[in-house]
């Protein structure tokens, strides 16, 4: 009786103890699954390079090398501040930055209309974007040929593809007729051409449509058009409209028939009253009917301005996108400029604007107009679009599917103070780091390589992205102690 209370007081005790130490050691938490973890949002990051009149390249500069050193500056500098995409104005004036069959060589490129410039201009912009991961977009003016002060100064003879009937010739513009079947074919052949010859990722037009009468100055009428093609229309307004949603919808075919990978992107003015009366462009009925993949509305005015706020605009805009993925363009130019309102003369208005974009979960990115400006950084303003953009970005997946799905990359681990993965085929990664399980993580990089020296304690985790810009599922976290 005795041996058994000593067997059960010693019994007691061990368990006593056992459970002391138990309570001792601190509660291991079970990881967070990598697909619950919070992704900082995609954004697609662009600049316009304008080339009419040479203004962001190459600014008078006609011989090769000076081309080049100034294209790859921009885009260094474009690299260091994470910027992902440049929309590159390749026809600005009836014109090309390529060998084409439809358009003269830009004047831009060596000072005269037609002259070639002796090397692959465009092959050479888009090798030297992708060697950066930066994506090219193609920005094409549709229907402008030429323009000219007034009727006192000749126009440049057409290309020889160009037939004189497809033209009209206001006073201070010369365009494509908008009206004309023949016309809107040639659009989307132009298009097809230079998607099938060169791998841009991108076809970007502006908001110049039926031209303004306030810069078109004296205009010839359309009512012989609207007499021979407006049947059905009840008003030349509707029928106007009606041509620009077939040139839309032409060249939206033409890209999803021959190179559906492109995306199709439209910049609008600010105004919907001004698009549809006056550039006769219902942008709203081509998002809806899924023609464009991305409105990027130009918002170059103020939060607060009377006529175009752009707190207001932004609203209507995420509105009505329908299918269309929108994004938000800037006047970076205006930054500085004495001539522009108090607003742009702090970089407190990019502050705000690009608060606002990024708190409406509908916008995926922005664009700044123009390159130059970046350069320039007057009162600071790049410094302020640094800080914006102090880490890298995804590109959202936007557009057609093509390319097979990217597989979730494998044996993530940290060895000698770098992590290091494997992947399947050519796709590029993407490094993400969190400082805490709960909180949103960062992109680190998107590489090409399997590995990248890290430092800072945390967790990490790896996916792969597409040609397509479609992203892999996560790996599992792996932790930096």
């Amino acid at each position: 009786m005795k041996k058994n209370l000593l067997y059960c007081t010693i019994l007691a005790a061990l368990i006593l103890i056992g459970c002391s130490k138990e309570s001792d050691v601190p509660e291991v938490p079970s990881p967070v699954p990598a697909e619950k973890l919070i992704f900082p949002p995609k954004e697609m990051r662009s600049v316009w390079m304008t080339t009419a009149w040479g203004l962001d390249w190459p600014m008078g500069k006609y011989d090769v090398q000076s081309q080049k050193n100034q294209y790859i500056q921009y885009l260094d500098r474009f690299k260091e501040l994470n910027i992902n995409t440049v929309i590159f104005q390749v026809k600005p004036m009836g014109d090309a930055f390529y060998n084409s069959p439809y358009e003269p060589w830009s004047k831009s490129i060596t000072g005269t209309r037609g002259k070639d410039p002796g090397y692959d201009v465009l092959a050479f912009l888009i090798d030297e974007a992708h060697k950066r991961d930066i994506e090219f977009h193609a920005w094409m003016n549709p229907y402008r040929i030429a323009t000219r002060a007034g009727n006192s100064t000749p126009y440049p003879p057409l290309h020889a593809s160009i037939k004189p009937e497809w033209v009209v010739s206001h006073e201070k513009i010369q365009i494509y007729n908008p009206a004309l079947p023949e016309v809107r074919q040639r659009l989307a052949n132009i298009v097809k051409d230079l998607i099938t010859k060169y791998p841009v990722d991108g076809i970007h037009f502006d908001d110049y449509f039926y031209p303004a009468p306030s810069s078109a100055g004296t205009m010839v009428s359309d009512a012989g058009d609207y007499q021979q093609y407006g049947a059905g229309y009840t008003t030349i307004e509707d029928f106007r409209r009606a041509n620009v949603d077939k040139t839309i919808e032409a060249v939206h075919n033409a890209i999803v028939s021959s190179k559906p990978e492109v995306v199709f992107t439209v910049s609008p003015a600010a105004s919907p009253d001004y698009n549809i009366k006056t550039l006769f462009a219902d942008v709203a009925k081509w998002c809806k009917e899924g023609w464009i993949d991305i409105v990027m509305p130009q918002l170059y005015q103020e939060i607060g301005n009377q006529y175009n706020d752009f707190q207001s605009r932004l609203g209507w805009w995420t509105q009505y996108n329908y299918q269309a993925v929108p994004m938000v363009g800037h006047g970076y130019y205006k930054f500085g400029d004495p001539a522009s309102p108090s607003a742009f003369q702090s970089t407190l208005e990019l502050d705000r604007q690009f608060e606002l974009t990024r708190r409406n979960n509908k916008v995926m990115g922005n664009a700044l107009y123009s390159a130059r400006y970046v350069l320039f950084n007057k009162i600071g303003i790049t410094d302020k679009l640094a800080s914006l953009y102090s880490t890298p970005s995804v590109i959202p997946f936007i557009g057609r599917e093509v390319s097979p799905p990217p597989a979730k990359p494998q044996n993530v681990k940290i060895e000698n103070g770098s992590l290091i993965w494997t992947k399947s085929g050519s796709l590029r990664s993407v490094v993400y780091h969190f400082t805490d399980q709960k909180k949103e993580g960062k992109v680190l990089a998107v590489t090409n390589e399997t590995s990248l020296p890290v430092s800072s304690p945390g967790f990490y985790c790896i996916t792969t992205i597409n040609a397509d810009n479609k992203e892999s599922e996560p790996s599992e976290l792996t932790e930096k102690k």
